[in-house]
């Protein structure tokens, strides 16, 4: 019954290797659930409720992904956007983290609408690949940042804005030995590699007194500090649809791109390298978005992990339904969660930066005119503090550059539209 619901035998593959696909693909990504609510707690979200929420947006997704769209792909709240949610939206805006909420619930529903009525391709091909490779490059950079701050290697100065921190102190040391430790693992081709580091430093930490083991095993966190908390009505301010924008293009770019990669991975691609049943598998993305807003978390997405498991040999929705039942096995670890501290993830979100810059070596930087726009996209949203703002500069410095250099013919109608938007955002508002 199994292999026919999930039709394994024509996919050229086994139960036993979707299971281990599975497996696999939750080891690699399993870091989201400590990292995640680490990140979110900093907007003043109780962490335990975002454990909770962080982890049930991840089983339905998976779930939705698995048993619906049939694809060995699993999802979970993304790294990026959930540091753009605490410290572009709630630190850098100001605004509290159920307004927050609020655009990452309606991000989802304008996901879902654009998957209904098939309007994902004319959005994704409206912007061109040059730009996606600058804005997840950007968002890595952000990361990075982020990550360098939390741990005390990067700090302010009132003449030069940042400096080196003490290097010396713990926190900074356990900061470089995990990120080397990651990398090294990950060269190796250790799964895992992320989740180990984390789970090293923090022994390390224990070892060294700068930490209190607080125990193993416990029923789930409670939802109520975080349970449809979400501020509808403080969304629908105009100044939130830069945000709720900026939401929902890299959500959609992050599902698309990751759904092709490991499509074409797995040899799941039609004859005309399409995937079928996108829509369902977009579908699937944007459920879990407005239902982990309405849980307590930010914008849920396909993670590109999800590779290795397809490089274990999964090939269908049971590898996304064996990761889903070992995410609802880690509810009940939330005080070892809770024990980790910032400098522990950090490793992780500068080895995300890593990933997530890898696209600038597909950038044409003979071309000023796609090299100058990609230069500012990726500056800006560090410097800024805002992954708003550089994909705002890096729409409208795009245009300008191919009108004034006789390549107009390159921009598509939704260039058009969305550089006017954010013009008309700095304009008026």
């Amino acid at each position: 019954m199994i292999n026919k619901f999930f039709d394994i035998a024509n996919r050229g593959s086994t139960i036993k290797t979707e299971i281990i696909a599975g497996i696999t693909t939750f080891l690699t990504m399993s870091y989201i659930i400590v990292l995640n609510p680490d990140v979110l707690s900093m907007a003043g979200m109780d962490k335990g409720a975002v454990f909770t929420a962080t982890i049930i947006a991840a089983i339905v997704g998976s779930l939705i992904m698995g048993l619906y769209a049939n694809y060995p792909v699993v999802l979970a709240p993304g790294v990026g956007l959930s540091a753009f949610f605490t410290f572009g939206v709630v630190m850098g805006m100001g605004y509290n983290w159920e307004i927050a909420l609020g655009a990452v619930f309606f991000s989802g529903i304008f996901f879902l609408l654009i998957s209904i009525f098939k309007l994902r391709q004319w959005v994704v091909e409206s912007i061109p690949m040059t730009l996606r490779y600058a804005i997840a490059a950007g968002i890595g950079f952000f990361l990075a940042l982020i990550a360098l701050k939390n741990s005390g290697l990067v700090v302010d100065h009132p003449a030069t804005f940042v400096t080196l921190g003490d290097v010396t102190r713990p926190e900074s040391l356990l900061t470089l030995f995990g990120l080397l430790m990651i990398a090294i693992l990950a060269y190796r081709k250790i799964i895992g590699a992320v989740m180990i580091t984390i789970i090293a430093i923090t022994v390390i930490a224990l070892m060294m007194g700068m930490i209190e083991f607080s125990g193993f095993m416990s029923m789930p966190p409670s939802l109520e500090p975080t349970y449809m908390k979400l501020d509808i009505a403080g969304a629908f301010d105009i100044a939130m649809i830069g945000v709720i924008f900026a939401f929902l293009f890299v959500d959609l770019f992050d599902t698309s791109g990751t759904l092709i990669a490991v499509a074409h991975q797995g040899n799941m691609l039609d004859k005309d390298g399409n995937l079928p049943n996108m829509k369902k598998a977009m579908t699937a993305d944007s459920v879990a978005t407005i239902v982990g807003a309405s849980l307590g978390t930010s914008t849920t997405t396909s993670f590109i992990e999800s590779g290795s498991g397809i490089s274990a040999g999964g090939r269908t929705g049971l590898t996304a339904v064996v990761a889903a039942g070992l995410f609802f096995v880690a509810l009940f670890f939330a005080p070892l969660v809770s024990i980790v501290p910032s400098y522990a993830t950090a490793p992780a979100l500068l080895f995300v930066a890593v990933l997530m810059s890898a696209g600038l070596a597909k950038v044409d930087w003979s071309d000023l005119t796609e090299a100058v726009p990609v230069l500012i996209t990726v500056l800006m949203m560090p410097f800024t503090f805002s992954i708003v703002q550089g994909i705002a500069f890096g729409f409208i410095s795009y245009v300008v550059m191919k009108l004034f250099t006789g390549k107009a013919s390159s921009l598509s109608s939704g260039m058009y539209v969305v550089s006017a938007l954010f013009i008309a955002k700095f304009v008026f508002l």
